[in-house]
């Protein structure tokens, strides 16, 4: 069986993959190209893309060897899953394994936006710090402040145990449905029904909803205009779910007072009305990048492999 991995992957995880299967890695790990994803639809029976591959309907057109996208990550926003379908391809993922890295790194955002550690930084280093005074770069204390999560999944409960018991937040969220009880009762988390009043309610605001049709520019100038002047905006869900237009003009004009962000709509460009402003800390999608978790989730994904080439039910199947 033939499998393409089309980044380089952890060396671990590489060398499990050789050993039970015919795989061809990707040696410079440079973003493939729509043409060579859909040659290797041909040429292959697995294919492991990440979120830098945009396996769209078009890279389906000229018919498919591919029976399995196993995906590395897990989202999968950027797979055209109804034209998998169409084609009889399964597509997998690698759920539950990025947890607490991805509510690390909401956490390390939360704490750089509110303490302006990203403007700290490019001061000290290129210079421009004049030493300690009383009125150098005040940010906000997180001790009693109210953390609202848009969606109450895994990630979402994992930063609020964090923030809660870590650094004495308040919990509030928002989502299709109350999270369960003792999740709640733990959390002392308060339920908003209307993500409007959520926004209001909350001095940070973090983002825990999977991509897609439903949430894209969810977080839009209207929502922005809903949140406090003296909040933030944390996103590491991902980066369509912002209108970042509008997130830009709101940090501009201080209606709100910053943002963390680990996700673009169009990775690796980012926003260029982003980067000239100093309230917003912007991270290179490092949500699930340690060690630990990048092995992880490439033995969830050499799992769904295995599972596929044994003929045997998929276990993390999403489409």
């Amino acid at each position: 069986m033939r499998v393409l991995v089309t980044r380089r992957w952890p060396e671990e995880v590489e060398r499990a993959l050789q050993e039970r299967f015919e795989v061809v890695l990707n040696g410079p790990d440079r973003p493939l190209s729509q043409a060579e994803l859909a040659r290797a639809m041909n040429e292959f029976d697995v294919l492991c893309p990440t979120v830098s591959d945009k396996i769209d309907a078009a890279v389906f057109d000229n018919g498919c060897r591919v029976r399995l996208i196993a995906n590395y990550g897990v989202g999968f926003d950027h797979i055209d899953l109804a034209a998998a379908k169409a084609e009889g391809i399964a597509v997998t993922n690698t759920p539950g394994v990025l947890t607490d890295a991805t509510a690390d790194i909401a956490l390390t955002l939360l704490l750089m936006a509110a303490r302006r550690a990203g403007e700290g930084e490019r001061e000290l280093r290129d210079g421009r710090w004049s030493g300690w005074r009383p009125t150098h770069l005040i940010g906000s204390a997180l001790k009693g402040k109210v953390l609202g999560l848009v969606g109450m999944g895994r990630i979402a409960v994992a930063t609020a145990r964090r923030a809660k018991h870590g650094f004495g937040m308040r919990v509030a969220y928002y989502g299709r449905r109350e999270c369960e009880p003792e999740i709640a009762r733990e959390l002392e988390a308060e339920f908003f029904p209307d993500l409007h009043a959520l926004l209001g309610a909350s001095d940070f605001v973090s983002l825990h909803v999977p991509g897609g049709a439903e949430t894209t520019n969810l977080i839009d100038a209207k929502a922005l205009a809903a949140m406090k002047p003296t909040s933030y905006l944390i996103n590491t869900a991902r980066g369509g779910i912002v209108d970042h237009d509008a997130l830009a003009d709101a940090l501009d004009n201080h209606r709100i007072a910053g943002a963390g962000l680990d996700v673009y709509p169009h990775e690796p460009e980012v926003p260029a009305a982003l980067l000239g402003l100093e309230n917003v800390v912007l991270l290179p999608h490092l949500g699930s990048a340690n060690a630990e978790t990048r092995i992880a989730m490439g033995m969830k994904a050499l799992a769904n492999v295995e599972a596929f080439a044994k003929g045997e039910p998929l276990p993390d199947r999403v489409a």
